[in-house]
């Protein structure tokens, strides 16, 4: 990138922040803390009014705005992807709003963006894989627990439980939301159990947003992801599988965590990162007749164990069609 771009990238980043920190600057553009100043001074010395606060940052003074911004075409494919996967993974208000959006966004392109977007529409889409059932509901409540959040309020729903299927009534002060598997979820302090719970956002029936202020200061919702990918236990496999049956594996490899692949004399060592041996085991029976167990030794036993079964059903059957 050269300076010109970057001093008007510096720019855009200032006026969409309340407060720009240098360093987070100097990481965004990969450049030492010293071109940041200067650059910084640059801004200055061309009339935009930057305020430098000592030992905080950067910002800009109050009611100064950028000229609208254009985009490129690789940023205006980026939003179009972008929305793709908006309409796919969330509901429908959140849907609505993010085309809105993006329609203001299209009004400001030039007409070649304009029609390179119109161009590729329709070469870009989000597929459900078959294997897994996915019906999005109307509502998953993003957009009012986020708007919770941002005004600390607490959150008043009905809840159904996965476990019973029954519905419960809580008050919960929203941390944030994330989404995996699936699934958006919520992490939310829930005053009914006095404690830290996990939400399905498609489980709640309702939500309201109520007038009652959180008060108590919760830890930031990446601690509590990182809690829980520490919590989660995950074993190493490792597989010697032929090579031509490797390219049969397909999309499946990933689901079961798959990690890295070497080519070796007439197989392909195949390393995966699992959280079920037993659901490894299962999958790795499709072609076992095709592949070496590495490690470790007990998925050996396992599969052993589940070979063992099926014979015994299949002699069983014999018996019974005789």
């Amino acid at each position: 990138m050269n300076r010109i771009d970057r001093l008007a990238a510096i720019l855009i980043q200032l006026q969409s922040r309340r407060l720009v920190k240098a360093r987070d600057i100097a990481d965004k553009f990969s450049i030492s803390l010293r071109t940041v100043y200067r650059d910084v001074k640059a801004l200055e010395e061309a009339g935009v009014p930057v305020i430098g606060e000592a030992g905080e940052g950067y910002r800009l003074m109050e009611g100064y705005k950028l000229p609208p911004v254009m985009f490129n075409q690789d940023e205006a494919t980026a939003l179009l992807t972008a929305s793709k996967l908006v309409q796919s993974k969330t509901d429908a208000g959140m849907i609505k709003h993010f085309n809105s959006a993006l329609d203001k966004i299209r009004a400001i392109l030039r007409l070649s963006e304009k029609d390179h977007i119109e161009e590729i529409d329709e070469h870009i889409a989000v597929m459900q894989h078959p294997a897994i059932v996915h019906q999005p509901p109307a509502e998953l409540f993003l957009q009012s627990i986020l708007k919770a959040i941002s005004s600390s309020l607490v959150l008043d729903i009905n809840y159904r439980s996965i476990e019973k299927n029954d519905v419960t009534k809580r008050k919960i002060e929203p941390v944030g939301i994330y989404y995996l598997g699936n699934h958006w979820y919520l992490i939310a302090f829930c005053q009914l159990r006095n404690d830290y719970r996990n939400f399905r956002t498609d489980r709640i029936a309702q939500l309201v947003i109520t007038e009652e202020v959180i008060s108590k200061i919760h830890p930031p919702l990446q601690s509590f992801i990182s809690k829980m990918s520490d919590e989660r236990e995950v074993f190493k496999v490792v597989i010697d599988v032929e090579a031509d049956i490797v390219k049969y594996l397909g999309e499946q490899k990933y689901y079961n965590g798959f990690v890295k692949e070497e080519k070796l004399d007439g197989h392909v060592r195949m390393t995966f990162l699992t959280g079920s041996l037993m659901g490894f085991s299962r999958w790795l029976m499709l072609f076992g007749d095709h592949a070496r167990i590495v490690e470790p030794a007990r998925l050996n036993d396992m599969v052993a164990e589940i070979a063992e079964n099926i014979l015994k059903k299949v002699e069983q059957n014999k018996i019974l069609l005789t």
